[in-house]
């Protein structure tokens, strides 16, 4: 459970610019899953809420006649608006700066809800409550995720394995050992148990389905430090004037492990959660 932390517009705050090229990407199949899984047909509205940088909205925009994003932090929003202007796809897709619990913002109703790895920031009963309400009859409400019970190595591969352990050292030595968030502090992490929520809101379900991750991949130092800053617990501004030394810790320490710049892992598979509202 979350304990000593309420949300500020800090938590994110100059990691979208770090998003894109830092995060792992979904497992391939995650938009031909939704397809089969939901009946998308082209048509329909989607509403991705703590849409990032648009990361499974833009991937999904051909599902739907139209797509909403709604983020509270500024650059994810600029970030995901100058993607969809790139992808030429602005006219599918409208970007909201807003809380979710500041929904339904006059947003109308929507086929679809996602929510991918973001639910667990906010104020779970009320956002999911207030969803429900803004899906049509026998709408469905998608949480995605990575899967988090899967082991991952570089086992095999041509590279080094990314030394996450020691980068998770290294954000405590200059940070502290308590995962920071924003302003605050989560002594015990963020909340799960999604399905109490989810249900106590009148939703039915779930249906579980999994969209096989493992495939290789090589990444650089360059998306390395890009996945430390895109963290919400080792934002760029919670360094301060230290933001230069740490990443040049950060560096030194990828140099020691790969003398090539490269490194492999494997993506994760993603793990999706359908629920359904009643069409009553």
């Amino acid at each position: 459970m979350v304990t000593d932390w309420e949300w500020d517009d800090t938590l994110f705050l100059g990691t979208a610019a770090h998003y894109r090229r830092g995060r792992l990407p979904y497992a391939p199949g995650l938009a031909d899953t939704l397809a089969e899984v939901l009946e998308l047909d082209g048509r329909g509205r989607l509403i991705d809420v703590g849409c990032g940088p648009g990361t499974i909205a833009l991937d999904v925009v051909h599902l739907f006649g139209e797509i909403v994003g709604v983020d509270p932090d500024r650059g994810m929003i600029a970030e995901a608006t100058r993607e969809a202007a790139a992808r030429e796809l602005s006219g599918k897709t409208r970007w909201v700066r807003a809380r979710a619990e500041e929904l339904p913002a006059g947003l109308g109703t929507f086929t679809v809800a996602v929510f991918g790895q973001s639910f667990h920031w906010m104020d779970r009963d009320l956002v999911a409550a207030t969803v429900r309400d803004m899906l049509r009859p026998g709408g469905a409400l998608v949480h995605i995720s990575d899967l988090k019970t899967e082991t991952r190595t570089a086992e095999g591969l041509p590279h080094p394995a990314v030394p996450y352990p020691a980068l998770d050292d290294l954000v405590g030595r200059y940070l502290g050992p308590v995962r920071r968030a924003g302003r605050g502090v989560l002594p015990q992490g963020t909340p799960g148990n999604e399905a109490a929520v989810f249900g106590r809101a009148g939703f039915t379900g779930p249906q579980r389905h999994v969209v096989p991750g493992g495939q290789a991949l090589e990444r650089t130092s360059d998306d390395v430090v890009a996945g430390v800053f895109s963290m919400s617990f080792s934002a760029p501004h919670l360094f301060g004037p230290r933001r230069d030394a740490f990443e040049a810790d950060v560096r030194r320490l990828l140099r020691e492990v790969s003398a090539s710049d490269r490194f492999s892992e494997r993506r994760p598979s993603t793990e999706i959660f359908v629920w359904r509202r009643d069409p009553r």
